[in-house]
């Protein structure tokens, strides 16, 4: 009781802006000055004008992993944390960046708890050229993304396999920043991107965690030298916070897979379950689910993990576990069994090549605004989302064409969108007459469990 009393008297003579000058000279925090920073801009007591500029502090001069933790933790602590060592003896959670065509929650996800993991997940919805997984999962009629707390512990007790929206009760500090971030210039602070990510993974219960992050034209991280830092950074704090953290540097600089757009996505996710996806999107969520299947303790080296994963795909178990999260959240699966049932859209035109040569370049971010344009995504928040519409990309980088071989497909139900659409693709894809070569899935993995 004493040292409790002592905590809030030395927090009581704190003021927010002794911290932002602290943090304005460089220096580093203390835990107690970045909790009571925390804790007064999630109740009101400390207004945005004051918010933003120690935002701007930390983003000219950074963090160390300490304060990084503390943040992060602080955040978490922000609102409820859910408790899940009294549902499943571990849970384990994936985490992407974001990028065009990244549609691999779904099978990652099943394969992961088809290899007997515990897999509950909390997922947004997508804002500019990054789609969300809600949003593509609603291509499924009667699908619930809006699961209770109770909800999510039961099923995830009783099935494995959870996918569902991110409660507000969990990291609220996180929400009102990443909207004040967002209109003050300070989205790129490494430490603030971390710990917006990690407190969400920390507040929803997640024990191990692998982390996607991307890299390239169509990542938030553009540089693989910034992803590494980035992914370094989260590594840290899940060490010092006693998560297992495990996180791959991937590609984006094309689309992942082929389909971009809500229901093509959830197609190609689900033909993938069956064993009938594309190389490249099969060989990253084999990849990913491998390592999810490592750090929940399943076996004890990548190779075994791996031949674990691959043997939930060739069974079929894995996609019969999609089927069981899909009628367990209310969702219709017919639509699984029968993906005509999927919506459409009214106008489908496939481009052609109109020079030979090699893929060299395909601009994954004009590639995925694109998608926006035709209403797969939202330009501001509160926009519709049209499910059907969308891009299929027949080539990528590396590939050699010929002079009327297909290059892409729209899907789209207006033909103005359809010839911006078909313009806009025509100039995302850069040839050349000598041979290109193909870009790598994965640029490194920080954290490595073997």
């Amino acid at each position: 009781m004493q040292a409790s009393q002592t905590k809030k008297e030395h927090k009581g003579a704190m003021r927010a802006v002794d911290i932002i000058i602290n943090k304005r000279d460089g220096a580093e925090l203390s835990k107690e000055e970045i909790e009571f920073f925390v804790e007064g801009y999630t109740d009101g007591s400390i207004p945005d004008y004051q918010a933003s500029a120690w935002a701007m502090a930390v983003l000219l001069n950074g963090m160390n992993d300490r304060e990084t933790t503390d943040l992060t933790l602080a955040m978490a602590h922000s609102g409820d944390i859910l408790d899940l060592s009294g549902v499943v003896p571990l849970a384990v959670d994936k985490h992407s960046t974001g990028g065009v065509g990244d549609k691999v929650t779904f099978v990652v996800l099943a394969l992961a708890s088809a290899c007997g993991l515990a897999v509950g997940k909390m997922s947004g919805r997508g804002l500019g050229f990054s789609g969300g997984t809600l949003d593509k999962i609603e291509s499924i009629p009667g699908y619930r993304v809006d699961l209770s707390l109770d909800e999510f512990k039961a099923q995830l007790q009783t099935h494995g396999i959870v996918l569902t929206g991110q409660s507000a009760q969990f990291a609220p500090a996180d929400g009102k920043l990443y909207a004040l971030r967002d209109v003050t210039g300070t989205v790129p602070s490494l430490p603030l991107i971390a710990a917006s990510v990690m407190s969400k993974k920390i507040a929803a219960g997640a024990q191990a965690i692998v982390l996607d992050v991307k890299t390239g034209v169509g990542a938030f991280m553009e540089t693989l030298d910034d992803a590494r830092k980035l992914a370094h950074i989260m590594v840290n704090i899940g060490k010092i916070s006693n998560r297992q953290v495990v996180a791959l540097i991937s590609d984006m600089n094309q689309p992942l897979g082929s389909a971009v757009g809500n229901a093509l996505e959830l197609r190609e996710a689900v033909e993938t379950l069956q064993g009938k996806g594309p190389a490249d999107f099969h060989e990253h969520c084999i990849v990913v689910a491998s390592h999810m299947v490592r750090l929940g303790q399943k076996v004890h080296t990548m190779a075994e993990a791996r031949k674990l994963v691959v043997d939930a795909l060739e069974s079929g178990r894995a996609l019969e576990k999609f089927r069981t999260l899909v009628e367990a959240q209310g969702g219709d699966v017919s639509y699984v069994d029968n993906m005509e049932k999927l919506p459409k859209a009214a106008l489908v035109e496939t481009v052609c090549a109109e020079r030979a040569g090699s893929v060299c370049n395909l601009n994954a971010r004009e590639v995925g605004e694109t998608a926006v344009e035709l209403g797969a995504g939202r330009a501001k928040k509160g926009d519709l989302i049209d499910h059907a519409v969308g891009i299929m990309i027949h080539v990528k980088v590396g590939d050699v064409v010929a002079v009327g071989d297909p290059l892409f497909t729209v899907h789209a139900n207006a033909p103005a969108k359809l010839a911006r659409a078909r313009d806009r693709l025509v100039q995302a894809y850069t040839f050349s007459d000598e041979s290109c070569a193909r870009l790598p899935l994965f640029y490194d993995t920080i954290g490595a469990v073997d």
